[in-house]
This record gives structure tokens, C-alpha cells and sequence, in this order.
């Protein structure tokens, strides 16, 4: 053991029982964490008994659903990953993404109400731009910690509209999207009412479908902007599946509110009619975010710039 101006330090003190600690305090299982880092459990285990004996914490205790971290393990999460972030950033080589000739796995996250051609025109880019790489996208819902993983490189970013995303993330601007409501066109109230004569009484009363929530404590653009003004509208459906919705309209009654570049597709092959919304709202605004870990890496800036061109070309 040696001393320093702080305590007393360990002489073999790596950063990979760092890297161990921050994933048992996250996962809070040996199991999980063994794992993702593709090491047997008795490993984990060891490692576990090792950072016991340093911190003299149990720093994991059995709770009623599984292991909880200690009040002192949970006083470590936050330096621990800062630790590993500040020593990630210590050995990242500063070398050009040649895209064409290397491939990279990249992992984003987005809704499904997005602009119908989007998500296949950036597949569609990564394809032809760097045909060794990967993708995978992955959905959003409210038991989606977005934050969490971003922080740990489980993400590398997310495509979103809400409101008001955290300040501590860097963000982009990729499009906006003029909000408008749509219904099936031979349904008694389309067949008597003309595209522009929807009323504000009308609209809060028609039975609506929406999206179910995407994010924990957030509603959306449409229910948040109602709210502010004093009004609830009339939501009968929700549906987690975005992409069936249009579906639903051709056989119901029911009002879907949406931006209108989302619907453009379904249009010309649902038997759908548009109606200007009565409410003021403003234009639905999408942008990517992404952490601070991955904001200088090479292949990360070559991903957001083809994001952000597939994002240009649907104006």
C-alpha cells in the first residue's frame, strides 16, 4: 500500500476493478456482469469480494428484488464513471473514419412516428457510404433509461422531439414537421366536413389514438402544448405500434394528430383525409442527441453528418 494526500491507495489498483465496480453498481448482478464482459461468473465474484475489502463496504446487498447497491456503493457510482470516462478519453487515437473501407456497429435509438422515409433513408446512406458497418436501432418506451445508456456507450445516439431534452447532452437539429390531424375519408364527420372547418369543439371532442408514452413523466408534443392551454382532448386508443395507426383510421372513427411528413406515405395509399388541426400547435422539432464520451470520436461526427443529410433530403 502506498499513501497519498487523500488516503491510502492500493498499489495495483487497475482500471479494469474500476470498470467492474461502476457495472455492478449499475446492473446489480454478478451474473449480468459477467456477462457483457464475457468473463465467468466466479471472476465477477472474486472482483466483487476484492472491492469489498478496499472500499470496506459490502457496497452490494440483497434487497427484496435482487441486490441493491449500499448507500456508500451508490456514493461511488458517479466517480467511478467519471474515472472511466477521463481515462477513456486519455487513449482515444485521434484517426481519420475512413468509412468506404472500415466498419463500425453503430447503435441508435428512435420512436417509430418518425418521417416514414427517415430511418430507410439513412440505412439506405450507411449502406452505400460504409458498406462494412452496421446498424441497430432500437425503440424507445419509458422503461428505456436513454440517459443512462448513452453515458455508458450502450447508445451512440438518439433521434427524439421532446420538449425539452437534458442540457448536459449535445444536440443537432435535424427537421421540423407541421402538425396536422387526419381521419378516414369516408367516415360520417370526414364525409360532412370540409378540410379546413374542423372546430376547436370538434377536435377536443372526436375520439383520438395516440401514441403511448415514450419517455418516463413525458406525454408528448400534442398532449403537453393542450395542457398549457387548458385543454384535453379526447384520446380513446393508445398504441405503442405507430406504424399500425393508419391502419386503425381506415376501419374507425378515430382522429390521429400527427406530423405531416409521417403520413405522407400512408396517404397515397390509405383512403385518408387531412384536416387542418384548429389548434395553433407548433411544428413537431426533431433533432439527435448524443453524450460528451463520443462528441470528438471520428466515426461518431461521420454518423451524425449522414444522419442530419438523410434528415435535409425530405425538404
Amino acid at each position: 500500500m502506498r499513501h497519498s494526500m487523500s488516503g491510502v491507495l492500493p498499489d495495483h489498483l487497475d482500471i479494469h476493478l474500476i470498470r467492474i465496480l461502476y457495472m455492478l453498481l449499475s446492473e446489480k448482478s454478478v451474473s449480468r456482469v459477467a456477462l457483457k464482459l464475457n468473463q465467468p461468473q466466479p471472476s465477477i465474484s472474486a472482483s466483487l469480494r476484492k472491492l469489498r475489502e478496499l472500499t470496506g463496504d459490502p457496497l452490494l446487498v440483497r434487497g427484496a428484488r435482487g441486490m441493491v447497491p449500499t448507500q456508500h456503493g451508490e456514493s461511488l457510482l458517479k466517480p467511478a464513471k467519471r474515472i472511466l470516462v477521463e481515462t477513456e478519453r486519455l487513449f482515444v487515437r485521434k484517426v481519420p473514419f475512413v468509412a468506404q473501407d472500415e466498419g463500425r456497429t453503430f447503435h441508435i435509438a428512435a420512436p417509430d412516428y418518425l418521417a416514414s422515409q427517415f430511418l430507410p433513408n439513412v440505412v439506405s446512406s450507411l449502406r452505400r457510404e460504409s458498406p462494412k458497418s452496421k446498424l441497430v436501432i432500437h425503440g424507445l418506451g419509458p422503461e428505456i433509461d436513454y440517459i443512462r445508456l448513452l453515458s455508458d456507450g450502450d447508445l451512440d445516439l438518439v433521434i427524439a422531439n421532446w420538449g425539452e431534452p437534458p442540457a448536459h447532452l449535445h444536440l443537432s437539429k435535424l427537421f421540423e414537421d407541421t402538425i396536422a390531424c387526419f381521419m378516414h375519408s369516408e367516415c360520417a364527420y370526414a364525409k360532412r366536413t370540409g378540410p379546413d372547418d374542423m372546430t376547436v369543439e370538434d377536435y377536443l371532442s372526436l375520439p383520438h389514438v395516440a401514441p403511448a408514452q415514450t419517455l418516463a413523466g413525458y406525454n408528448g408534443v400534442i398532449e403537453g402544448y393542450l395542457a398549457k392551454q387548458n385543454m384535453k382532448r379526447n384520446v380513446t386508443v393508445q398504441s405503442a405500434f405507430f406504424g399500425l395507426i393508419p391502419y386503425m383510421l381506415t376501419q374507425t372513427d378515430l382522429v390521429l394528430t400527427t406530423g405531416e411528413q409521417f403520413l405522407r406515405f400512408y396517404e397515397k395509399t390509405l383512403p385518408l383525409k387531412r384536416f387542418t388541426v384548429p389548434v395553433k400547435f407548433p411544428k413537431m422539432r426533431y433533432y439527435q442527441l448524443w453524450h460528451d464520451r463520443v462528441h470528438q470520436s471520428n466515426e461518431h461526427k461521420w454518423l451524425r453528418d449522414l444522419i442530419s443529410a438523410a434528415a435535409k433530403s425530405l425538404t
